[in-house]
């Protein structure tokens, strides 16, 4: 079982760990050190238990902050999905107008028109 020093608001720490987990420690103890660093900055130095109670307090507060936003997220989440499966079992019926045949027959007689005149002006310009 490896032993890793680990420094938490300029103290340092020997902490043994599993096989590979010291990545895991590191990052834990550096998430520590920054709370326990801006609490000896506020207020100067604190007893080892006292800050690392005061820091892992901090920690637990920020982790509860993220778990109410997930909980939010994962509503609405599932909001978005359930309304995404109504509409794939209910699709909205979208009516398209007919164009009347007699639009459709004027526009035809127009580009037929507007094709005449531009190969006239294509022949008087040759």
């Amino acid at each position: 079982m490896p032993e890793i020093r680990i420094e938490i608001g300029g103290r340092s720490f020997e902490v043994a760990c599993a096989e590979g987990e010291e990545h895991f420690l590191h990052s834990a103890a550096a998430l520590l050190d920054t709370e326990a660093t801006a609490l000896s900055g506020q207020m100067g130095r604190l007893p080892e238990v006292r800050m690392l109670l005061m820091a892992g307090l901090m920690l637990a507060d920020k982790t509860a902050g993220f778990e109410d936003q997930l909980r939010a997220a994962l509503e609405r989440a599932e909001t978005a999905e359930a309304a995404l499966a109504e509409a794939q079992e209910n699709p909205a019926r979208v009516e398209v107008p007919v164009i009347p045949a007699q639009v459709v027959e004027t526009f035809a007689e127009i580009a037929a028109q507007t094709e005449s005149l531009a190969n006239r002006i294509d022949e008087l310009s040759a």
